[in-house]
């Protein structure tokens, strides 16, 4: 449980800075900015929505985990009704047994008893079965009150992550508020230089082939297969993806599960130098992560970039780079 509370703390954090950035008062009016400026602003926008959207994975794994240790608790609970169940019964028919047909004390039973050894003997018995009964009725409580915890915690981290995708919603409008803006500025530009800023932030010239191997071929070939698809976010085909929504969808194709979050994603198997990249191999971007990508060779990878570009095909240094792991 512990990642789950250090990913809701970056969470956190995180919408802070995005709360930083979005609610900046507008400067004076200037001149038009140059097509550099409404670049870096498009951009700028696009990874904002993205990182916000990466969180909101993060905090749905999160749930879905904490659900997952609920569930496991209330089977717990049952098994422990049964074996309660079984010793109760086991009990009473002690009880039964030695009390049936006898109206005079336990006292007088051992007094005129031929064998009152034997007979406290059972006595015995008995006790270890209320010995067994008073000690699981003690672990059926704890189980009890461990369950309540749960239930308690798992309502608050509900009502947490509910909160968290509202703000996340408000958040990603203010973003998507602003990237409106940063296109009517693009919109005012001369048809040109449109063309100019929009071809350069295409994809790179595709490599006629990938040579991947094993598994990471039929990863990299589903991958390749979609460059030209949209980015939506939250999207994980048929004919639209975010970044790791992509991802996910292309290992899936070679067995592999991944979880849709780049985040998580970057768990999901060794860690591989920069040097040592091989085509399959799953990149990652920004600190903290919120972008991944699928590297296939050359120094290129393929990644559902954003909304502007889609799935393309880019260099492997085109973002901040964090990292690689090789899944499977």
């Amino acid at each position: 449980m512990a990642h789950a509370r250090t990913r809701v703390g970056a969470t956190v954090l995180g919408l802070t800075a995005i709360a930083a950035i979005a609610f900046v008062p507008a400067t004076p009016a200037q001149a038009d900015p140059d097509i550099k400026d409404v670049k870096a602003k498009v951009d700028r926008l696009y990874h904002e929505a993205e990182a916000a959207q990466e969180r909101l994975h993060d905090a749905r794994l999160d749930l879905a985990d904490l659900r997952g240790d609920l569930s496991g608790l209330k089977a717990d609970q049952e098994r422990q009704d049964e074996r309660l169940d079984a010793v109760r019964a086991q009990v009473s028919d002690a009880v039964v047994r030695q009390l049936e047909g006898e109206g005079i004390s336990t006292v007088g039973q051992i007094v005129v008893s031929e064998d009152p050894g034997a007979f406290l003997d059972s006595l015995s018995t008995m006790s270890s079965f209320n010995d067994l009964q008073s000690s699981l009725l003690s672990d059926y409580d704890t189980e009890l009150e461990a369950l309540e915890i749960r239930q308690e915690a798992t309502a608050d981290r509900t009502a947490e992550i509910a909160e968290l995708t509202e703000q996340l919603s408000v958040e990603k409008e203010t973003v998507d508020d602003k990237l409106a803006d940063a296109k009517e500025l693009l919109a005012d530009l001369e048809a040109e230089e449109r063309e100019r800023l929009l071809a350069s932030r295409g994809s790179a010239r595709m490599p006629a082939s990938v040579p991947a191997s094993g598994r990471a071929a039929a990863a990299v070939q589903y991958a390749m297969a979609q460059v030209g698809d949209a980015y939506v976010y939250g999207a994980m085909g048929e004919n639209a993806f975010d970044c790791s929504g992509l991802t996910m969808r292309a290992w899936a194709q070679a067995g592999v599960s991944l979880p849709h979050s780049s985040s998580a994603q970057f768990s999901s198997g060794p860690r591989i130098a920069a040097s040592d990249l091989q085509p399959g191999d799953l990149v990652f971007y920004y600190s903290p992560i919120s972008h991944v990508g699928m590297y296939i060779g050359n120094g290129m990878i393929v990644h559902a970039a954003n909304p502007g570009t889609g799935v393309a095909v880019s260099g492997l240094y085109s973002m901040p780079y964090v990292g690689a792991v090789r899944p499977g």
